[in-house]
């Protein structure tokens, strides 16, 4: 691609004006990071820059050397003369879209964003911009969300089916951001709730951000209970492992946009899939960029080649911006093995 305010190279998405990267692959002197998930937020990197509201869920997974400075959102700061300011992107708490501005050119960065309400983060701001870097996990067509409403009443009456059936109730989600959204929305009063070890340490993150969520207890190893009137919220990588035995026969569900497409459930092996994504469908993809003003838009992450065509059809200068990921994450609903950062 031409020279612009940001070009692609070896480490990801970079800004020579003011040599920073946002949310290389690989350490680099100063990163921006959009929030928290592995393949956004890399260790390794002499600095970072992040929103403060994801700041304790960030050091969780930095570590505590890290060299984390943290801004609020809307916050200008500059780096070697480009103002930077991060805004709310709606994906999980502390996600952010990157906005650039450098001798009048002003570039937003996405990051992965949802609209509608989560009450465990700040709601997505379309930020107005001459270019906007979209993701595209969902983007096509035929992912349109349900109201969630709709999707935690399904859960609950999931979880209350179970208990008279004398089963545990064990709920597969990405262990942060949608494992605490899950949380903020189940009826507690349904029973008890446990966690596993990698979702109770991020529950103590959100809970210590501010985040109101229900009281849960570890299932630690040894942890005796009733577990047939329990939700048990566990990571993807939990599902078949030796941790499941002690809940005997339960019935399995898994949260997830992809869950939308059948065949992804039974590949998972789960007797129930719920389609509850922390990503933007279809419809909010083309409502954020509209909402943006961009004169160009580069897309990522996803179905980008038929996002990027669909909005050269409708008169939008788009491409697709070529990253480590693209070929990997193609057609990641079919894949087996899809990051959990993804879920």
């Amino acid at each position: 691609m031409a020279e612009t305010l940001i070009q692609i190279d070896d480490n990801g998405l970079y800004c020579a004006a003011g040599d920073f990267y946002i949310d290389p692959w690989r350490p680099v002197a100063r990163a921006v990071v959009t929030h928290a998930h592995a393949d956004h937020a890399r260790p390794g990197s002499r600095a970072y820059l992040a929103a403060a509201d994801g700041a304790r869920v960030l050091r969780t997974r930095l570590g505590a050397d890290a060299a984390i400075e943290t801004i609020d959102y809307g916050q200008p700061a500059q780096i070697n003369g480009v103002r930077v300011s991060l805004h709310p992107a709606g994906h999980i708490l502390g996600s952010a879209q990157v906005r650039v501005e450098h001798r009048g050119e002003v570039w937003v960065i996405s990051g992965d964003y949802k609209a509608g309400h989560d009450a465990t983060c700040a709601p997505l701001e379309p930020v107005r911009c001459h270019t906007f870097v979209t993701e595209s996990t969902f983007g096509l067509p035929l992912y349109r969300w349900r109201p969630q409403a709709e999707i935690f009443d399904a859960i609950n009456a999931w979880w209350r089916a179970n208990q008279l059936a004398g089963k545990a109730s064990l709920l597969f989600a990405y262990a942060l951001g949608k494992a605490q959204r899950l949380l903020a929305g189940v009826d507690p009063a349904i029973g008890p709730i446990f966690t596993h070890g990698a979702v109770e340490r991020l529950v103590a993150d959100y809970r210590a951000s501010g985040v109101a969520l229900p009281a849960t207890t570890h299932a630690a190893p040894g942890h005796r209970a009733d577990w047939s009137q329990a939700l048990i919220v566990a990571p993807p990588s939990a599902l078949g492992t030796p941790w499941m035995r002690r809940f005997g026969s339960p019935s399995t569900g898994f949260v997830s946009g992809w869950m939308q497409l059948r065949g992804t459930r039974r590949r998972k092996a789960v007797d129930r899939g719920f389609a509850l994504s922390d990503h933007a469908d279809w419809p909010e993809l083309l409502e954020t960029i509209a909402a943006t003003g961009a004169e160009r838009v580069w897309v990522t992450h996803g179905y980008s080649a038929v996002l990027a065509r669909w909005l050269t059809e409708h008169g939008i200068a788009a491409g697709v911006a070529q990253t480590q990921f693209e070929g990997e994450r193609a057609d990641l609903g079919a894949a087996d093995d899809a990051p959990e950062d993804q879920l």
